[in-house]
């Protein structure tokens, strides 16, 4: 444990010091403070919080998801047999599993992503939106159920195709590095690749309070998933500067974003249109998102 908290303490200066640059050069809101912002030191309890707490207990909880739907197919509950895959996925080229990882466990993100903006889920996806001011540090401000429950959405489909867990595992941490990336404070959009690679820019949008970025931007690594199912937004020469979540009483400290979901009215103060259990339809012709909007927007006059 002593040698995970020195790891950890050694990577956030590391990492302080390198998006302090970035940051310094290229930034996003320039009037945003690095060192004081709101919700620094939050975030700062995070940092060790989600990789000691939430991170094991998700862990756990795919173990404990997974040995059951195994025995239930009748697949070999022995360790080296379930690290060693199974099935015509091992027989492809390695290069092919790596795309195919990327690629299906972005699918899979977008749609766990989208089902944490509906209602059920969403106070605790909020305590992630609760940053008023956004930069690399606040990517780690999870709470723990929105992270357990990722993980095992992303981990299973990949252990039932047929992946390796150990290759599975090495994806997640590039995933984190990646959406520590895309939190910074900076103005990136790729250029001509915007469409193709998930930039800074592209995830701000989707961290934006203002009313046309909501429930936009829902991918982690490539926007095509936006196209596709209809959730991009990229406007060109413009740049998101207001985050965090109006009319949305998140509370400040970590303990107290640890309670908050489960407080009896967090889940009625905010509603998502992109989630299934929020989509409302009239005449039978489709949701009515305007409609959701008009909800979510009286509840925040209240």
């Amino acid at each position: 444990m002593g040698k995970r908290i020195a790891g950890l303490l050694v990577a956030f200066v590391v990492l302080t010091l390198i998006f302090w640059a970035v940051e310094f050069f290229w930034p996003g809101v320039p009037a945003q403070r690095r060192w004081q912002r709101r919700g620094y030191r939050t975030d700062a309890f995070y940092w060790f919080f989600t990789p000691l707490i939430s991170k094991p207990l998700s862990q756990l909880a795919v173990l404990v998801t997974l040995v059951p739907i195994l025995w239930l197919l009748g697949r070999s509950l022995d360790r080296n047999a379930i690290l060693a895959g199974y099935g015509p996925v091992l027989a492809l080229p390695k290069w092919l599993q790596v795309i195919a990882i990327l690629f299906v466990g972005d699918f899979i993100g977008y749609w766990t992503h989208r089902l944490f903006h509906g209602r059920r889920l969403w106070p605790f996806h909020a305590i992630h939106h609760s940053s008023k001011e956004l930069d690399w540090l606040s990517s780690v401000r999870l709470h723990p159920v929105n992270e357990i429950v990722s993980r095992v959405c992303q981990a299973l489909p990949f252990v039932l195709l047929g992946f390796s867990p150990a290759v599975v595992a090495a994806y997640l941490p590039f995933l984190t590095f990646y959406a520590i990336f895309e939190h910074a404070n900076v103005s990136w959009h790729f250029g001509p690749l915007k469409y193709l690679i998930a930039s800074p820019e592209f995830h701000r949008w989707h961290h934006t309070k203002e009313e046309e970025g909501l429930d936009k931007n829902f991918a982690g690594l490539f926007p095509v998933f936006d196209l596709i199912f209809g959730t991009l937004y990229l406007p060109k020469g413009k740049h998101p500067t207001e985050f965090g979540i109006a009319g949305e009483p998140v509370p400040s400290t970590l303990w107290a974003q640890l309670i908050y979901p489960f407080r009896g009215t967090a889940g009625l103060i905010s509603a998502r249109p992109s989630a299934p259990d929020d989509v409302q339809h009239e005449h039978g012709e489709g949701p009515d998102q305007h409609g959701v909007h008009r909800k979510r927007r009286d509840m925040e006059r209240r």
